[in-house]
């Protein structure tokens, strides 16, 4: 299995935003994940599109994976597309109609996933799964970054494995949430490819040197190698 670091901006400094984004890919990370919340479907408020636009002016090419915290999802949708978002993923229970919502994502070029929280049911995937390019499985309750892991979502991830083999799917099963070096490795066991890790990485690393993202990314590759 081919695995993919995609760090979270919410951790991030954000004086210097284009220059943490630059310094952590660079140290070998895949993708850039932003988490948008809209102080309304969680109790926080963070970024929207124009970031995500400046990023891209920036010169960063790498995927953008926007994981939309926010209810409703479809007025957001076009704008994020339109910044340069790669990945838009939502979750089931802010979107009055899911399959459209699936839908208006593809239809701007961009690829759809669904989140679920700790405790929401799969349910809904066995009339989605085949539409989707990613499921996201959130490890903690959205809405603030730091948060510990929670070690039931581990059952979560090997059900959602389960189907995505079983339908010789290719979705991406993405993890955010508490990873680090302690736990990647038996996340990974479980079946996800794609790991979110905010805190760990940038919350790890406060200083200028522009390689000092270097010893984390090689931390959780070392233990990657070992799954």
């Amino acid at each position: 299995m081919s695995y993919r670091i995609a760090p979270s901006i919410l951790s991030a400094d954000f004086a210097r935003l284009g220059e943490e984004v630059d310094n952590v890919l660079k140290s070998g990370a895949d993708i850039v994940h932003f988490d948008v919340m809209d102080n309304h479907y969680v109790p926080n408020l963070t970024i929207g599109p124009l970031v995500c636009e400046a990023l891209r002016k920036h010169g960063v090419t790498a995927p953008i994976d926007v994981h939309l915290m926010v209810k409703p999802v479809d007025r957001i949708v076009p704008d994020f597309a339109k910044a340069g978002a790669t990945y838009i993923t939502f979750h089931p229970e802010a979107s009055e109609h899911i399959d459209r919502t699936i839908a208006l994502i593809r239809e701007a070029g961009c690829k759809p996933g669904l989140v679920f929280n700790p405790a929401t049911p799969l349910d809904v995937l066995e009339w989605t799964l085949d539409k989707l390019d990613m499921v996201l499985l959130m490890s903690v309750n959205p809405g603030f970054g730091g948060q510990k892991f929670i070690p039931h979502v581990l059952d979560k991830a090997r059900r959602v494995r389960r189907m995505i083999d079983e339908r010789k799917l290719n979705v991406s099963l993405e993890i955010d949430g508490g990873v680090g070096p302690a736990n990647i490795r038996a996340v990974a066991q479980a079946g996800v490819d794609t790991f979110v890790a905010g805190s760990a990485v940038f919350g790890a690393c406060k200083d200028s040197d522009p390689n000092r993202y270097d010893s984390i990314i090689a931390a959780l590759r070392a233990e990657l190698a070992k799954a």
